[in-house]
């Protein structure tokens, strides 16, 4: 890909024309003048500062989306110039999908002869900052994405559940919001898909997390479930991370529940809807796509 792409895009990450220099083993002004030039040759601004702090203007965002996408078609085609003809995905996917969601598919891909796979469970966050870094092809999300920079299709529904222990006042029924705030709360890590959606909703009835007596962060659901079904507390989690365990009650508090999407997420203009499907084992057009 062209240099001054390349400049432009670490500049977009670091935001700071010292540190985009520092990574790219350029000079600050060998920088200005990349994207300088960008500007000359699309006849538009790329960035302006506000308060002293360095921002993309509304066309620079349109070109940072352009460049990643270019960059992930270029190193697709430089790879099939010099491999063997083989299928080799790179797929992230958050933890409850991850873990609980798509074993069948990734046996059934690798049961295919030539299929090669790196598979990487991390919270949405992570994985979508790797997307747009060209370093998997595709991410497959619980959480909330901005649906105008990529382009999805969706995989399915699941119900996101309230838990508790199995004989919790909780168990069974469906509870206000304002009852959960004698709990205390287990919730994911800052950037996962299930504590993201939570907050949301929180925030949509004018409350956060701080509204519970007691909060504890653990990434890890295991220890969370255990944490729940000893009685140490209650947590949020979509269905399928509890799927016909009897050691768990299940209680539901509108708006806070409900159901919610799991979507398949991919760069714009890009070839990778396609390997998505063929993972997923879906003929073509069989997905529900959807471009925004």
């Amino acid at each position: 890909m062209d240099q001054k792409l390349e400049t432009f895009l670490t500049l977009c990450k670091t935001m700071h024309y010292g540190r985009a220099a520092e990574k790219l083993n350029l000079s600050q002004p060998a920088v200005s003048k990349h994207i300088q030039a960008l500007e000359v040759q699309y006849g538009v601004r790329l960035f302006n500062y506000s308060k002293r702090r360095l921002q993309k203007t509304r066309e620079g965002a349109l070109l940072e989306q352009y460049a990643i996408s270019l960059r992930y078609n270029e190193e697709k085609f430089l790879y099939s110039l010099h491999e063997k003809p083989k299928t080799f995905l790179r797929i992230g996917a958050t933890k409850s999908i991850g873990d609980y969601i798509l074993f069948e598919e990734v046996r059934r891909f690798l049961e295919r002869e030539g299929n090669e796979l790196e598979f990487l469970v991390d919270n949405t966050a992570s994985l979508l900052s790797q997307l747009d870094a060209g370093e998997l092809d595709f991410v497959i999300l619980e959480g909330i994405f901005d649906k105008r920079r990529y382009d999805c299709f969706l995989l399915r529904t699941e119900p996101y559940i309230g838990i508790c222990e199995k004989n919790h006042r909780f168990s069974g029924k469906s509870v206000s919001v304002e009852e959960l705030f004698s709990e205390r709360l287990i919730l994911r890590e800052r950037g996962s898909g299930t504590r993201n959606i939570l907050e949301r909703e929180l925030a949509q009835n004018g409350y956060s997390v701080n509204a519970f007596s007691k909060c504890a962060c653990i990434s890890s659901f295991k220890l969370i479930k255990e944490l729940v079904r000893r009685g140490d507390g209650i947590s949020f989690l979509y269905e399928a991370v509890v799927k016909d365990d009897e050691r768990f009650g299940r209680f539901s508090c509108p708006p806070l529940t409900g159901e919610h999407e799991f979507n398949v997420v991919f760069l714009k203009n890009t070839g990778a809807g396609a390997l998505a499907e063929k993972f997923l084992f879906r003929e073509k057009g069989q997905a529900e796509k959807s471009s925004f």
